[in-house]
């Protein structure tokens, strides 16, 4: 992670961003107890640090021109505070863990995410090039997928303006004519985290045979 003279002969292809618990970059944070005196970079000076990424943590104490003593840590980083350094720097996606271990944010000492790489002689091949570009594009719809659900429902034509006033949609949900002249589908793309509250209102405008599907893969 921290060692990057072997990256000189890589090209990077594609940034996927994507985490454990949502769809964004992780960040790595400086973070101390609650009730520590330590407010700002500075006042790390001649404190010890805990963190598995002990060059980045070097890196960020020199652009804040502070000495300080910086140890790699083995297991839970978290628990290290007070009793075996002053400070740690450790990776967040929420903060819920630090909180849970009654640590306070001080900075953000980097944020991060998956890239996808190529060797650079591998790149200029062109066969090889177009397998690495079809596979980053199967994982950008993957993630793209991963909060989002299918919804497929039926409705009269006369309701149609009023349920599509209810989805909040990708782009415009499809259309489809039924066997019913008077009835049509709804075919749309929405957050998950929201289904809960569209679908009492889609009921309520009258939309019937409402169906929720799980996608694998939205390509964009």
């Amino acid at each position: 992670m921290e060692d990057h003279a072997e990256l000189a002969e890589l090209n990077e292809l594609s940034e996927l961003v994507y985490a454990k618990q949502r769809l964004a970059r992780v960040r790595w944070v400086l973070a101390v107890p609650e009730d520590s005196a330590i407010r700002e970079p500075r006042d790390l000076e001649g404190k010890v640090i805990a963190t598995e990424v002990v060059r980045i943590t070097e890196n960020y104490l020199a652009k804040h021109g502070v000495e300080a003593r910086v140890e790699f840590s083995w297991g839970a980083t978290e628990v290290k505070v007070p009793q075996l350094a002053d400070a740690i720097v450790e990776v967040t996606e929420t903060g819920s863990s630090l909180r849970a271990n009654r640590l306070r944010i001080v900075d953000t000492v980097l944020e991060s995410a998956t890239v996808f790489i190529m060797n650079r002689t591998a790149a200029v091949d062109a066969w090889k090039r177009e397998k690495a570009e079809n596979l980053i594009l199967m994982l950008q719809g993957a993630i793209a997928a991963a909060s989002k659900v299918g919804l497929l429902l039926n409705v009269h034509r006369d309701d149609l303006p009023a349920v599509l006033g209810v989805l909040p949609a990708l782009k415009k949900p499809t259309i489809s004519a039924l066997s019913d002249p008077e009835w049509v589908a709804v075919n749309t793309i929405i957050e998950e985290a929201v289904v809960r509250q569209i679908l009492p209102k889609l009921k309520a405008a009258k939309a019937q045979g409402i169906v929720e599907y799980p996608l694998n893969k939205i390509v964009l």
